[in-house]
């Protein structure tokens, strides 16, 4: 990882497209402009971890499921179902 220190106003470059440039420091926190072309994704890195967490948490929900119902379907699939004495097939 490449640290380093930058002034109010002061940028860094990421390649010959992308810009980062500390607009203003408040405190503890610091204020980033990030220049980007459209077809470049600037996201905030907690979201993606949010998100990735609960793409995981879903994926697990639905194995889980899987599990659950899997004996459900394999006793259908095996056990065809008896005819009923309503249905106008059987006389």
């Amino acid at each position: 990882m490449l640290v380093l220190t930058r002034r109010a106003n002061q940028a860094i470059r990421i390649g010959a497209n992308v810009e980062v440039r500390v607009v203003r420091i408040e405190g503890d926190r610091v204020v980033l402009g990030i220049a980007a072309p459209r077809h470049i994704a600037v996201v905030r890195s907690e979201l993606v971890e949010q998100v990735t967490g609960e793409l995981r948490e879903a994926a697990d929900t639905r194995a889980r499921l899987r599990v659950m119902l899997k004996p459900m379907h394999a006793v259908d699939r095996a056990t065809p179902a008896a005819p009923s004495s309503d249905d106008p097939g059987i006389a």
